[in-house]
């Protein structure tokens, strides 16, 4: 097996670190964008029921997406 030199294992880590870090970014600015939609359409999200329905919702989108994206993959 073959060592790839710490400068390329460094570099390559670091890109990594970045897209994790903005992707966490747009996830919470998703969260954002979606928690406003349903106090629009809910009113309160800090009712017990509204994030209850909240996580409901966005777990069944998450499923779908990741079936998809894993579909797209094969």
């Amino acid at each position: 097996m073959k060592k790839k030199p710490l400068k390329k294992r460094f570099i390559k880590r670091t890109a990594m670190l970045v897209i994790a870090g903005f992707s966490l970014v747009a996830a919470l600015a998703w969260n954002d964008a979606i928690q406003a939609l349903f106090n629009s359409v809910f009113g309160d999200i800090n009712q017990i029921w509204a994030k209850f329905i909240y996580a409901g919702v966005i777990t069944l989108l998450a499923a779908i997406i990741v079936a998809n994206v894993e579909k797209f993959q094969e």
